[in-house]
């Protein structure tokens, strides 16, 4: 069995989350993972199922996600798919999953995509790394929202258990065949 693991990330939490789900699943089958901004070229009916993950940042996803779902869309609703997104939203418990977290929810409500498994991760600040515009808007948005204000901290909210059993989840993913 082979898989691909698709991500778009902004800062590297999004890469980090999906090479963490490959390794975690590696023993079930190959699995090939590959930056969504390097991925219109891959021909998805190599593999038997695929993960896409995207990060958001001031609530939008790249486009770089629109673009390969509306180009792949047959393929992506005729195999086993799933999805998951990173954002700092989540790092709050009651809003990590599909239903709570309004931005995956939106997404989710607007594309034609159906993925058959998806999940929502927190992610991680990174004030030193940003740009100094950057560091500005986000502090703002974690003042309003009661987030860490600090712009000399780094801190990853990430829930890696939470990644393994979705891991576990996207392992156990396979076609069924109609009765």
């Amino acid at each position: 069995m082979k898989a691909l693991v698709l991500y778009s990330t902004r800062d590297g939490q999004t890469h980090a989350i999906a090479s963490y789900i490959a390794s975690c699943i590696k023993d079930k089958c190959e699995c090939d993972v590959i930056d969504l901004t390097h991925a219109q070229h891959v021909t998805l009916s190599q593999y038997d199922k695929v993960l896409v993950g995207a990060s958001i940042r001031y609530g939008h996803f790249n486009a770089v996600l629109d673009k390969f779902v509306n180009q792949n869309i047959k393929q992506l609703n005729s195999m086993p798919s799933a999805f998951f997104a990173v954002n700092l939203t989540a790092r709050k418990p009651e809003k990590r999953t599909p239903q709570t977290n309004s931005y995956v929810r939106k997404f989710l409500m607007a594309t034609p995509w159906k993925p058959a498994l998806c999940g929502v991760f927190a992610g991680a600040l990174r004030y030193p790394r940003y740009r100094w515009i950057d560091k500005v808007m986000i502090q703002l948005i974690m003042r309003m929202t009661g987030g860490e204000t600090d712009t000399s901290k780094e801190v990853e909210y990430t829930d890696w258990e939470q990644v393994r059993k979705f891991a576990e989840d996207f392992g156990k993913l396979s076609y069924k065949k109609p009765l």
